[in-house]
């Protein structure tokens, strides 16, 4: 600490610019110092803005939600708030009725519900008796995927349940899709923009100065025990494919792929449990479609934002979505065309009607049924929502396979409305992408997918399909940690013969004792369709036997079905195999999430 005259007998001390702390704390702490020293005159006083203590909740499942709580407490601190960052997982709802005012911002995970660990509170919550929230002010984003159902559902429910327990919105419900900047931003703003006149209504507070009350400098963040990447969403890693092979025979119904990148010359780091992001493209024949039926010129100039000025054909490839069709772009093409059939889909009482409409249809079956409505490109790249990153659970180990990304690819094809049509992004993989090209990909952390931090700990991995890949990552971590923990593995899929995904490495593993157990549920290898959960049920007393031993539970793939299944299932062993009526068993089930032994990744 430094000392300076400031004209006054007193000297003050300042904070020189090589001490460790960021500009943000050093100034912060300068004018603490000042306030302090400044002043000869004890009884001076000093007017303080009237901060807001105000609590940041998130719910989250991959650290999105996360991530953009600990941008809002910042933004809060620096206004003179007091600003506390809180995650709903083991939060209560009395808590909640202790606060003034909360912001919340809550991802919808699976099939439109809370995220996992976020369950218990949200549960809580809806006890019909539980106490009303007339004291309390609040705001809500909820972030969700338009590709699935119940978008941003859960955030919505939250949203609604707040205000029908007589809690007051400080500021409208924001729902934001995957492409989410520009939605928080205008959320930001005008959330912000609330609370400053919250603050400028209430009396300012006289405090002497060497007793200012205020947010404490935030703690001087830590280094990243991955190490930093430059890496992202926004500016990913141009990274050159090193293998591709088939993992489905010939005559297999379906084609899945295993798909390798190099990142040997970049700083990305991953850990066995994250997704890999690759940015799609739109397959240039279905463009060139588009734009013939238009009549537009290819290279027609059109605005987009962040991107600025581009042509027709490079926005329509590589930066709006036009495979799906959602509301919002029913809603926009029938106002340019005027057009009263799509705006009766649009009236509420026939939603089951527009849903119909748009399933397994695009861009390019609007303008076939409903032609002759665009004659500006300008109108048409306005309409159409960005061309969003596709995740894919990373099936390697950054320790077993060093300098490489693996990822497990189910290629999607099929015919509607008379047209064939296929996966943005496993089309672009599977048919426009060879060995040694480059795909731009980055890395999607997911904290709440990870291996036991105890070697020795059992797991149960349950995968069916490519399900199967961060299982295939755990294992070969493991083995690369030499982890001595017991290993059991249910996968499932088709038939054994066309369809077994990395056979050859289980069955190595198998026989060397590193996969303890490996169940195989072959759907159609019999007269009547097997399951991994009837899996499970053949097993109950080993299972339960392995629960009760300390193993943990981790599931991936399908939301919508497999993994209701699979927990419904894991409540029917608990209860049998443990001697518990179905309450206990919930308990029993909740206690595995409340240890982290309890874990899905699911889609």
């Amino acid at each position: 600490m430094t000392m300076q005259t400031t004209g006054l007998p007193t000297l003050v001390p300042f904070i020189p610019d090589n001490a460790p702390f960021s500009d943000d704390q050093r100034a912060w702490l300068n004018g603490f110092l000042a306030g302090i020293f400044s002043s000869t005159q004890p009884a001076a006083v000093t007017e303080a803005p009237p901060a807001l203590k105000i609590a940041v909740l998130y719910a989250s499942q991959s650290g999105t939600a996360e991530g953009l709580a600990r941008k809002v407490v910042k933004d809060l601190k620096s206004k003179g708030h007091i600003a506390s960052l809180i995650s709903l997982e083991g939060y209560t709802p009395a808590a909640l009725a202790e606060e003034r005012y909360a912001i919340l911002i809550a991802s919808t995970y699976g099939d439109g519900d809370a995220p996992d660990a976020v369950k218990p509170f949200y549960e809580k919550l809806c006890i019909e008796h539980f106490p009303r929230y007339q004291d309390l002010s609040y705001a809500v984003l909820a972030l969700g995927d338009s590709h699935y159902e119940h978008f941003c559902k859960f955030g919505i429910d939250l949203d609604n349940k707040l205000d029908s327990l007589g809690a007051v919105r400080l500021h409208n419900r924001v729902d934001c899709d995957i492409d989410l900047d520009d939605a928080f931003a205008s959320w930001k703003q005008g959330l912000y923009s609330r609370l400053e006149s919250i603050v400028s209504t209430r009396p300012a507070k006289n405090a002497p100065s060497a007793s200012i009350k205020t947010a404490a400098p935030a703690a001087k963040p830590a280094a990243s025990s991955t190490g930093a990447s430059s890496y992202t969403r926004e500016n990913p890693f141009l990274a050159p494919v090193v293998d591709k092979h088939p993992l489905t025979r010939e005559v297999s119904s379906k084609l899945t792929m295993h798909m390798a990148f190099s990142i040997a010359d970049s700083n990305l780091k991953y850990e066995a449990g994250d997704a890999c992001g690759v940015v799609p493209q739109n397959d240039h024949q279905l463009v060139a479609d588009i734009i013939t039926m238009l009549n537009f010129s290819a290279q027609a100039p059109v605005q987009l934002p962040k991107s600025g000025t581009t042509t027709l054909v490079d926005a329509l490839t590589n930066h709006l979505q036009i495979t799906r069709l959602t509301r919002r772009m029913i809603e926009a093409y029938a106002t340019i065309g005027n057009c009263k059939p799509l705006f009766g889909l649009l009236i509420p009482e026939q939603q089951a009607h527009l849903e119909k409409y748009t399933y397994d249809r695009g861009l390019i079956d609007l303008l076939h049924d409903y032609p002759g409505v665009l004659h500006d490109p300008a109108d048409l790249v306005a309409m159409l929502p960005k061309l969003a990153p596709r995740l894919y659970s990373i099936s390697s180990s950054p320790y077993a396979h060093t300098g490489e990304i693996h990822t497990t690819i189910a290629v999607v094809r099929y015919r509607a409305h008379n047209r064939e049509r296929g996966g943005v992004c496993s089309t672009l993989l599977a048919d426009r992408t060879n060995t040694g090209e480059r795909r731009a990909i980055y890395i999607q952390p997911n904290k709440k997918f990870r291996l036991p931090q105890q070697s020795d700990a059992p797991i149960i991995m349950i995968g069916p399909g490519t399900g199967i890949a961060p299982f295939r990552a755990f294992l070969h971590q493991r083995r690369a940690l030499s982890a001595t923990g017991k290993n059991w593995l249910f996968f499932g899929e088709r038939s054994a013969a066309t369809d077994f995904l990395y056979r050859d490495e289980l069955e190595s593993m198998l026989k060397d004792k590193h996969l303890t157990h490996l169940d195989l549920a072959f759907s159609r290898d019999q007269e009547h369709k097997v399951y991994v959960q009837d899996k499970m049920l053949e097993q109950a007393p080993r299972f339960w036997s392995w629960l009760e031993d300390g193993a943990s539970i981790y599931v991936c793939g399908d939301a919508a079905r497999m993994a209701k299944d699979v927990d419904a299932t894991l409540h029917s062993i608990v209860a049998k195999q443990g001697n518990l009526n179905a309450e206990a068993a919930t308990e029993y089930v909740q206690t595995l999430k409340d240890d982290h032994r309890y874990h899905r990744d699911v889609y």
